[in-house]
């Protein structure tokens, strides 16, 4: 049955989610792509020799702590401690350094610090509604000049076609659905979510109003990335963009 829509709160409502999933998280499906995530990510940023890298709401670490490993000097960035604290635990055993903040992603307050930003997986990007723009601008602030960003958002088309049971505000492009999510005992919780959702124009549109030179957009979906071209299939979009120098 689909929810009555409610606005979004303006808010980071995923703090609250995250601290209550903790790395329960970690038993998703679409967590399970990890490792064929980062080596897609790596070889399309290249090696990181030590270049900084910027994970925009990194959660529990599962792309941050491994492109720390592969030479990256990575920062992540989470509304949620609860999932950062589980990042600097992963990366303490996996013996490597990490820099972690709490912090909204729309007060990020970096200014030409990173060779490469990311955001996968709705971790900033896609759940702010109306400031998603807002997020976009401080993620183009935070690269350097050069510098390549990597995001995903779900895709308009696939959401329309495919999410029944929830509901899309075709003003705003924002997906308000319930749903249960079980913490790590096992407790059932009904919670809100809201996601943007996106048509490849309007990444394009989006990423100029922020000075980013749009590159590529390919279609998605968790533990299959791929470079191809967009469609209605697949459920999420990858951007590639660069900031001019």
């Amino acid at each position: 049955m689909t929810p009555e829509p409610k606005p979004h709160p303006g808010e980071p409502y995923f703090e609250s989610i995250g601290d209550r999933l903790g790395r329960a998280y970690l038993r998703y499906d679409f967590t399970k792509g990890s490792d064929h995530e980062v080596g897609f990510l790596t070889e399309l940023l290249g090696p990181g020799a030590g270049k900084r890298l910027l994970d925009v709401g990194c959660g529990p670490g599962r792309h941050a702590v491994p492109l720390a490993r592969a030479g990256w000097a990575v920062t992540g960035i989470d509304v949620s401690q609860a999932f950062l604290d589980i990042a600097a635990e992963d990366a303490r055993r996996a013996g490597i350094g990490m820099s972690l903040f709490q912090v909204d992603a729309r007060q990020m307050p970096f200014d030409d610090e990173f060779d490469a930003v990311i955001s996968i997986c709705q971790g900033g990007f896609g759940l702010m509604g109306r400031d998603d723009d807002l997020v976009l601008r401080r993620i183009a602030e935070a690269t350097t000049r050069g510098g390549r960003v990597v995001l995903t958002a779900f895709s308009a088309y696939n959401s329309a076609r495919e999410q029944t049971d929830a509901n899309l505000d075709a003003d705003s492009g924002v997906v308000h659905e319930q749903t249960t999510i079980r913490d790590p005992e096992g407790a059932e919780h009904t919670v809100d979510l809201w996601t943007g959702v996106y048509t490849p124009r309007e990444l394009r549109l989006m990423s100029l109003g922020v000075g980013l030179v749009p590159e590529d957009i390919w279609s998605v979906g968790p533990g299959d990335f791929g470079r191809r071209a967009p469609d209605v299939d697949h459920p999420e979009f990858m951007l590639v963009a660069r900031k001019p120098t």
